[in-house]
């Protein structure tokens, strides 16, 4: 009934939250390390308290991101089952 709506949403969310994690680990280490250089090099208490603020926001933000992306492919599987349930045929 819905194999034809569901199945194509399935399969590419399938390929791409492995490589998903990947990215956002990588990009959040790498931007938390460019933060944590502004923090570090900064001489003004003000300016070290806002590199202090954008580093925990963007510690934050990164884990966020990816405790969702891991979360959506562990309930990936229980998805499936639920609209194969409710009448859907996915393969």
């Amino acid at each position: 009934m819905f194999d034809s709506v569901v199945a194509p949403i399935v399969s590419l969310l399938n390929s791409i939250l492995t490589p998903m994690l990947g990215i956002v680990g990588a990009v959040g280490a790498l931007y938390c390390v460019i933060l944590g250089v502004k923090y570090a090099k900064a001489e003004e208490p003000q300016d070290r308290e806002k590199a202090k603020g954008a580093l925990k926001n963007a510690i934050i933000g990164f884990v966020l991101i990816f405790v969702l992306i891991l979360a959506l492919k562990l309930l990936m599987p229980i998805m499936k089952q639920w609209v194969i349930d409710n009448g859907g045929v996915i393969s």
